[in-house]
């Protein structure tokens, strides 16, 4: 008799105690999330704000978040010190009709593994994959002489055509196609659609989610790519805003705030694609790879 009393006076406290551990599990976990937000939020404001001090200013005080005084000098410095019309032109230009090439290239290639059945199919496919392994800097040297060869140094053609494909793409584009239902292709063979329909009509507009994940990453690789535009191009005319921003830093006095302003700039277009494409970037990063 006693041992069942104390059982009931003993219960109730033990969904308190579960709901305790459950809010401070949750408070927990918030305080991580609250961390890391913040450690990731510093040197983007710290880049912001350094776009508006002086030079003294960034020297007095390198480890403030906010500046004492508002100057645009380093605005104004990126107009008149920097080709920067030239440079963001070819950053577009370079980094929008890559990822376009790039979008269509590896959509194809990963319809054909995924809905096309050929001998050899799956060993294509390890084959693609297998060059995720291989450092960029391997094939530099080879990629370069063979656009010296074809006169495709210095030009928007040496710099998209080598890009215009990737086999991160082409994975993410195969995963995604083959959890669309067949049952869509054969509907649309009865209608007398063939594959190039099927594909475009039909499949493509099914993968709205990976073409957003896709063009995103791709976008953004080309435009913040420093190394490939520094390899090809040789004049200031061809250069991206990276590369720009860099031999600035290397062939003058270096002003600090001049390259935090062209860097803050140099996010925005980043920024302004990802707030429109982030529903269907979240969803293909979220759905591909089911099957």
């Amino acid at each position: 008799m006693s041992t069942s009393a104390t059982a009931t006076r003993t219960s109730p406290g033990r969904p308190r105690a579960g709901r305790a551990g459950l809010r401070a599990g949750a408070a927990l976990k918030w305080m991580y999330v609250g961390v890391g937000f913040v450690l990731a939020l510093i040197p983007f404001i710290w880049m912001v704000s350094g776009s508006f001090r002086s030079e003294a200013d960034l020297y007095q005080n390198p480890a403030s978040l906010f500046p004492t005084s508002i100057t645009l000098h380093g605005y104004i410095g990126v107009w008149q010190q920097l080709p920067f019309l030239r440079l963001l032109l070819n950053s577009f230009v370079f980094a929008g009709v890559t990822t376009a090439l790039t979008v269509l290239f590896d959509s194809m290639c990963a319809y054909a593994l995924a809905r096309l059945r050929f001998v050899g199919r799956n060993v294509c496919f390890v084959l693609v994959i297998a060059t995720l392994m291989v450092p960029f800097q391997v094939t530099l040297i080879p990629v370069f002489i063979q656009l010296f060869h074809l006169g495709w140094l210095n030009t928007y053609e040496g710099l998209i055509i080598p890009r215009a494909t990737s086999a991160f793409g082409i994975f993410l584009f195969r995963q995604f196609f083959m959890s669309i239902p067949a049952d869509l292709d054969e509907a649309a063979r009865i209608d007398g659609a063939g594959h190039w329909r099927i594909y475009w009509r039909v499949i493509m507009p099914l993968a709205k989610p990976a073409i957003a994940t896709v063009a995103i990453l791709n976008f953004t690789n080309l435009w913040n790519d420093l190394l490939w535009p520094l390899v090809i191009t040789s004049s200031n005319d061809m250069l991206t805003l990276p590369a720009g921003l860099t031999l600035f830093g290397g062939q003058h006095v270096t002003d600090h705030a001049v390259l935090l302003a062209g860097a803050t700039i140099s996010l925005v277009p980043i920024a302004i694609g990802f707030f429109f494409a982030q529903k269907y970037f979240i969803a293909g990063v979220a759905t591909t790879g089911l099957k």
